[in-house]
């Protein structure tokens, strides 16, 4: 676990599993938004047996460095490319949560080399028009009360089914993120020029991602759009009702069982 300067940020980044293996790539688990990387401890440690396995903390959050400007998932690419070529990884299987598939996918997408295969949970692209019309009060409620508003969302985002502390655990992490952060992440997802949340403009970043991806969804209405912009061979999308927004937390062993069978190419039923 070491804080690495990348020269445009400083990313606080654990490293786990073996430096290289021929036989089996690299996976790079990143968390979303308000998160940091300590979501991903369990299936880290799992499947660190198998495989390499980087968890970064995106900038702004977690023990990142934290800009005054620029905590948008464009931005987090960037770095993201900057730490696979300092750590000397890829091309990874790169597996975001939420605000992570927007970055996986814009990682992918600007550096294809990078990236051997996506999997993408819950994203959050794909908003149809009536959550694009929630968007505009969300972000002034961010831009005003920052964490805290963002801690009302977070709240609402857990199954009944979900283990007991993991609410908690999330609450006490967005908190933790500074409230800047919180505004610039979200409008980077979803209102900033280029930004890729809302569905038209998240079929267009689709469209440009050319390597095989799995997509998971606790919404089936969401699953079904996005089985409809699949064009790469390889590539699927998954429904697992009864599951809160943090799915690979509410169903850590499944998660970890899906990880390790795409990243063996192998494709479980």
């Amino acid at each position: 676990m070491t804080l690495l300067d990348l020269g445009r940020i400083r990313l606080f980044c654990t490293s786990l599993g073996p430096q290289a293996r021929e036989d089996a790539p690299t996976l790079l688990l990143v968390h979303g938004w308000g998160g940091d990387g300590r979501e991903w401890s369990p299936h880290a440690e799992v499947l660190a047996g198998r495989f390499r396995i980087l968890v970064p903390d995106l900038r702004g959050h977690g023990r990142s460095e934290v800009p005054d400007e620029g905590n948008t998932p464009a931005e987090m690419a960037e770095d993201l490319a900057a730490l696979l070529e300092s750590v000397g990884a890829g091309p990874v299987v790169a597996v975001g949560h939420s605000m992570g598939v927007q970055v996986v996918n814009l990682l992918a997408v600007r550096h294809p080399n990078a990236v051997r295969s996506v999997i993408a949970l819950d994203p959050a692209h794909g908003a149809d028009e009536a959550e694009a019309a929630r968007i505009p009060a969300r972000l002034a409620e961010y831009r005003e009360h920052g964490a805290r508003a963002a801690a009302a969302l977070v709240a609402g985002a857990f199954s009944p089914q979900a283990p007991p502390g993991l609410r908690t655990a999330h609450l006490r992490t967005v908190l933790g993120t500074p409230d800047h952060v919180i505004a610039q992440a979200y409008a980077g997802m979803y209102t900033d020029p280029g930004a890729v949340g809302v569905r038209p403009h998240s079929e267009t970043c689709l469209r440009r991602r050319t390597q095989p991806a799995l997509t998971v969804w606790s919404f089936e209405e969401y699953a079904e759009w996005e089985r409809g912009t699949l064009r790469v061979p390889g590539s699927r999308v998954e429904h697992w009702p009864h599951t809160g927004h943090y799915l690979h937390e509410e169903r850590t062993e499944r998660t970890i069982r899906l990880i390790r069978d795409w990243a063996a190419g192998e494709q479980p039923g």
